[in-house]
């Protein structure tokens, strides 16, 4: 650990898999801890009124089966309701079992960073998910996994989506903003490969004779930093679109002649992420009302030397991949699919899993399947619902900040197996 402070690299969670949502996981200006939902002046999210239909296990219920609170065995879990009491929208689970089966090649032969499961104990779902009918899918839930809270079961969910820039493959005249690729000099060191004390954490820099170092930071690289080397995978006609896309971590860029490219997370630079919202925010720059995406970037356009000084305050910068086939692709490396999957802390759910929200805002209620990750994106409960693309779905991305409940499905009997091995101990 002194060795990574004297080189002042910061610490990245193990797996981020795109850009912030990757590395913010939220448009909207306030933090994760902001009691106010977001205001959108376009799309207002419906306020259910009926969240926290089902019954949250009380404190002294919830065991926890590790001292590692840092994850969810440590934070404690119990058994939730009945499956078959929850409100499992036909559609919505229809979706969830398609995009289970689709994590599955993945889901039972990764390690579970969360302690909760091992691959193996997904086999039995997964073998049946492969020819068990959508139409049927609420009783394939029920069948095959049990509902688990964990911690206190208390959920924040925001949202994010796949946005669409103007760009083309040249630099032209009105395209003057590079996309680029990911540098080869780019190191990504898994420090728990060194010491059992950083396990799960990685940096990220570049080699500088015997030296790791940091790589550079926005600022630098805006200033050409990286010019000259070949990595232009693209060019962006709009820089304020530009870095918003790079906080969702993926997207489509709209050619001149009417082509679309489609882009995905291929690294980042190991610098800390700064939401510029909140710094906004912090400095009474948004107006009552404007704290979301719309008004951040109206703040931003009607500011422009200003805001191009703020942005810069943001050090994390993001490189692209063109995306050929099914996209965009989430941490597990297979495609989010809007209104389906959702971004969530592999340390306190497995990457793969249903999870069930019952949120204030209830648009975002029922399954979903944990597909990504997010350096914002951190503790137990916490999640971002991916809406796809198109206007619609920046709008409800961009209004999505909602508190609720939310369970974990796991294979049936693993509580029951958590708590046995926690008495064996």
């Amino acid at each position: 650990m002194a060795l990574v402070s004297a080189c002042s690299l910061s610490i990245i969670p193990e797996g981020t898999a795109r850009g912030a949502p990757a590395e913010d996981g939220q448009w909207t200006a306030g933090p994760p801890s902001s009691p106010e939902p977001a205001r959108n002046p376009v799309w207002q999210a419906p306020v259910s009124q009926t969240a926290g239909t089902f019954e949250v296990v009380t404190s002294d219920q919830v065991t926890p089966v590790s001292d590692d609170d840092t994850r969810a065995t440590g934070v404690g879990v119990a058994l939730g309701p009945d499956i078959s009491s929850l409100n499992l929208q036909s559609g919505k689970a229809r979706a969830a079992l398609q995009s289970f089966r689709t994590s599955c090649s993945s889901l039972v032969r990764r390690t579970d960073n969360s302690g909760l499961t091992q691959g193996e104990d997904w086999r039995q779902s997964c073998d049946a998910a492969s020819g068990w009918p959508d139409s049927d899918a609420r009783s394939f839930f029920e069948s095959y996994f049990e509902a688990v809270q964990v911690g206190d079961g208390k959920a924040f969910a925001t949202g994010y989506f796949e946005p669409q820039i103007q760009g083309s493959r040249m630099r032209t005249n009105g395209s003057q903003v590079p996309i680029y690729k990911r540098p080869s000099n780019l190191l990504d060191v898994n420090l728990g490969e060194f010491s059992d004390a950083l396990k799960d954490k990685r940096i990220r820099g570049k080699v500088e004779g015997t030296r790791l170092v940091p790589f550079e930071e926005r600022a630098q690289i805006d200033d050409g930093a990286l010019q000259g080397r070949g990595l232009e995978l693209a060019w962006a006609s709009d820089y304020i679109e530009f870095f918003f896309l790079q906080i969702q971590g993926s997207g489509r860029v709209a050619m001149p002649d009417g082509s679309v490219m489609r882009i995905g997370y291929d690294g980042q630079n190991g610098r800390d992420y700064t939401g510029i919202g909140r710094v906004m925010r912090e400095r009474g720059l948004l107006a009552d009302g404007k704290t979301n995406m719309q008004g951040i970037i109206e703040w931003l356009r009607a500011n422009p030397e200003e805001g191009r000084k703020i942005m810069r305050e943001n050090k994390s910068y993001i490189f692209f991949r063109e995306l050929t086939g099914p996209g965009p692709l989430g941490a597990m490396g297979h495609p989010v699919v809007g209104r389906t999957s959702v971004a969530a802390d592999r340390k306190f759910v497995p990457l793969g899993a249903p999870v069930f929200l019952d949120m204030e805002h209830n648009i975002a209620d029922g399954i979903w399947i944990a597909q990504d990750t997010g350096g914002a994106i951190k503790g137990a409960n916490r999640f971002d619902t991916f809406w796809g693309a198109g206007e619609e779905a920046a709008q409800i991305a961009g209004g999505m900040s909602s508190r609720g409940q939310a369970l974990i499905f796991l294979p049936k009997g693993s509580v029951a197996k958590l708590l046995q091995s926690q008495q064996g101990n």
